[in-house]
């Protein structure tokens, strides 16, 4: 589905989606057009549906992020999920295996904010149990 030149361009639209084709392509040794034509083509498939704004470094450095993993009363899923993506503090909300059920990426302004999210996230209908870990520091990301 994807070969090398796909990631390989994907790597450079993760780490800066406003790069202009021609950096690209100067980035990937490919010519312009072969690079237009490639972003083109993985946004048609839907290999790429979208494209997000990352903050700066100072911005990121003063907001305080949570790890809150939750576990979901049976057959609450769905409306947990549906009532989750309504809470603008979620940064991403994954599906795992184990004890929990889903694991949250919370971010906030401050940490009264940060506790107010999680207790928002607690009040949901089918919200059984939650446990929170807040990150001190990321090492990186991508």
């Amino acid at each position: 589905m994807l070969d090398a030149t796909d990631r390989a361009l994907i790597a450079l639209l993760r780490e800066n989606a406003r790069i202009g084709h021609a950096q690209a392509a100067r980035r990937l040794n490919l010519s312009r057009t072969t690079v237009q034509a490639r972003v083109e083509s993985l946004e048609r498939r839907g290999v790429i549906v979208g494209y997000t704004a990352r903050l700066s470094e100072e911005i990121s450095r003063r907001m305080v992020r949570a790890h809150v993993t939750i576990v979901v009363a049976p057959k609450a899923s769905a409306g947990v999920v549906t009532a989750l993506q309504k809470l603008p503090e979620l940064r991403a909300l994954h599906s795992v295996a184990g004890v929990f059920d889903l694991l949250a990426v919370v971010e906030a302004e401050d940490v009264p904010s940060l506790d107010a999210a999680i207790d928002r996230i607690g009040a949901i209908e089918g919200v059984e149990r939650t446990q929170s870990s807040i990150i001190l520091s990321t090492k990186f990301e991508r």
